[in-house]
């Protein structure tokens, strides 16, 4: 709470009458106003709003360049990845949210790079006022408070080896760094962990894509807190404006130089100003039983299940995919754990892949690019108080003295007159043949109840950006035409835009999902337990703590799966290679796996299981909390 002191002023007025006798001859006299002044000294309180008190350890520049220059990230990887040569090793680790290879990788020529140098994070320590006293293993500040740090991440057993190596590293330096492994569900939860922001030092994995992307992670308007609905994943609460405006900018253009110079522009403030401590790419590993057939992950899919429905062990009625972590709930718009998009990505799977990191079609038609026709990038005439994405990459109603970018690509400033300014509409065809795993066929309605839910406030969602930068949306039979603001050039606008919900589908209430509200959506068995979906399998059950369990879907497009079943079996980390070497699970993926261990080495080696080593995007981190509630 805030304490203000306010001064309180009370006007009062006394009026004082003479008063006469009764029998005196005289009228009476005019009364006399007097006015009184009184002042009283009151204490209010006064609501703080919430994260805009700097972290106390934390809120120090000095006290995170620290831990940066205590994080031995090669001995992270070594831990995780013993079994990689460590010239490879070296190739995993991070400066940045980029990997060195990466187009958008700034160069480290303009960035700050953090190499492991403990003796330069002590001096930074005690220039911060954390000294180590004599015969102490922690340091403490003048007031005797201990530099102690909770650190959050969840319960899987590649975060628990590489956590319990840093934790080391950082009592080198005279950091207590407090571990809590907490569930999955909780950490990821939509009103939980990371969403709420309860944390001080939070480790997770931003999963890697084709395109670095970006905007709803670093941009200022991205901040969750309380005041905007938790909108946004910019976790650590990082507003540096120039970082904002270039990732806003490097998301809204088609030239990639000015792509790649906006975001060299993101990393060199953000290797300055440290909201994250980035770690290492992942290395994804993969075993599955031998003779598995068709099970190919691939550089630049990150969601390995792309081809599920050819997957087979000959002879095999079903398959058993082992997860240490349980999802928490089905509902993909709010749900950010890997493992409840992978378990809703068997039932309502992606209409396109990014096989090595090249787009391909799958369940539209073709690509919607400019060049294919399906996309046209139309000059059109904007005024004064049309809805525009200004040069900053904001959406505005345009008004005189603003900056925007004309057609001819020029930044200019609107006076007031007409401006021609580029606007970008795609059509997105889906093939024919898809239906629901009920037999209802994909319609228009479907798309427009994925709109309709992503868009609204009370669903939960974490971003309204697209939702934001959206003119129009034409629905057709099995498809839409998408018409962007006037000065959106989206990198990505021939990726489909919009989801789908069974718009038909009745919930047990009798009402139909369409006519659900969006506030319902998080806690609906038929979302977040029961999702239906037009995948090749359909989710029959869901025993929760056991498995989910999957079964073929009769109304698959392309027709009957390879294996009539599909479970995803819960099971715990120290028995996960112990299971797959018994044969009672199929398949470990990189959400489980950390490495190649010598114990599945060995095993390959007498041809009991195949692993498979793929180069990943995926990138381990650690948020720090630059603010409290």
């Amino acid at each position: 709470m805030l304490r203000k002191r306010i001064m309180l002023v009370f006007g009062l007025v006394l009026i004082a009458s003479m008063v006469l006798a009764a029998c005196a001859p005289k009228p009476p006299a005019t009364p006399e106003k007097v006015e009184v002044i009184v002042t009283k000294e009151v204490t209010v309180e006064v609501e703080r709003e919430a994260f805009t008190t700097p972290h106390p350890i934390l809120g120090d520049l000095r006290v995170r360049q620290a831990l940066s220059y205590c994080t031995n990230k090669l001995d992270l990887i070594k831990a995780v990845y013993p079994l990689i040569p460590e010239d490879q090793q070296k190739t995993l680790i991070l400066n940045t949210m980029m990997s060195n290879g990466h187009w958008a990788y700034a160069g480290d020529e303009n960035i700050t790079i953090y190499p492991y140098d403990p003796d330069k994070g002590k001096a930074l320590l005690e220039e911060a006022g954390w000294t180590l006293a004599e015969g102490a293993t922690y340091r403490a500040n003048a007031a005797g408070e201990e530099l102690a740090l909770k650190f959050t991440t969840t319960t899987a057993a590649f975060r628990q080896t590489w956590a319990a190596v840093l934790e080391s590293q950082y009592k080198t330096c005279g950091i207590r760094m407090l571990r809590l492994h907490v569930p999955a569900s909780w950490w990821f939860g939509d009103t939980t962990g990371l969403a709420r922001r309860d944390f001080e030092l939070g480790a997770y994995a931003w999963v890697g894509q084709v395109d670095p992307g970006g905007q709803t992670l670093y941009a200022c308007d991205q901040i969750a807190s309380p005041a905007n609905g938790w909108e946004g994943q910019n976790y650590p609460g990082w507003c540096n404006e120039a970082a904002s405006a270039a990732i806003k900018k490097a998301n809204n253009t088609l030239i990639l130089q000015e792509r790649i110079d906006n975001y060299r522009i993101l990393q060199t403030e953000y290797t300055k100003d440290i909201p994250t401590i980035p770690l290492f790419n992942r290395s994804e590993t993969f075993a599955t039983v031998a003779g598995m057939l068709n099970f190919a992950p691939t550089p630049g899919q990150e969601y390995y299940l792309y081809n599920v429905g050819e997957w087979e062990v000959p002879g095999r009625d079903t398959i058993v995919l082992g997860f240490t972590q349980e999802p928490a709930s089905l509902f993909g718009l709010v749900e950010d754990a890997f493992v409840a998009q992978l378990a809703l990505y068997i039932v309502l799977p992606g209409s396109i892949t990014t096989l090595n990191y090249q787009f391909q079609p799958v369940y539209i038609t073709e690509m919607p690019t400019i060049e294919s026709g399906l996309s046209i990038n139309n000059d059109v005439e904007v005024k004064a108080g049309d809805k525009v994405v200004d040069a900053n990459g904001d959406v505005v109603e345009l008004a005189a003295g603003m900056k925007i970018i004309n057609a001819a690509g020029e930044t200019v400033e609107f006076t007031g007159s007409p401006v021609t300014m580029k606007q970008l509409v795609s059509t997105f065809k889906y093939i024919d043949g898809i239906k629901w795993e009920d037999g209802e066929p994909l319609k228009s309605a479907d798309f427009e109840l994925a709109r309709k839910i992503n868009c609204d406030p009370e669903s939960g969602a974490t971003s309204f950006i697209t939702c934001n930068k959206t003119a129009n949306v034409e629905f057709f039979d099995v498809g839409y035409t998408h018409t962007w603001v006037p000065g959106v050039q989206d990198p990505l606008y021939f990726v489909p835009v919009w989801g789908t919900y069974p718009s038909h589908r009745v919930i047990a209430d009798g009402r139909m999902l369409k006519d659900v509200p969006a506030k319902e959506w998080t806690t609906l068995p038929e979302i977040a337990e029961k999702p239906i979906g037009w995948g090749p399998y359909k989710l029959v059950s869901w025993v929760k703590g056991e498995k989910l369990v999957y079964e073929a879907n009769p109304f698959w497009v392309f027709g009957a799966p390879k294996t009539p079943k599909f479970v995803i079996q819960i099971i715990t980390p120290e028995a996960a290679e112990a299971l797959l070497l018994g044969g009672e699970v199929d398949v470990l993926a990189s959400e489980t796996l950390a490495g190649i261990t010598e114990t599945l080495g060995k095993a390959e080696a007498e041809g009991k299981i195949k692993t498979y080593s793929v180069a990943g995007a995926t990138w381990e981190h650690i948020d720090l909390a630059l603010f409290i509630r």
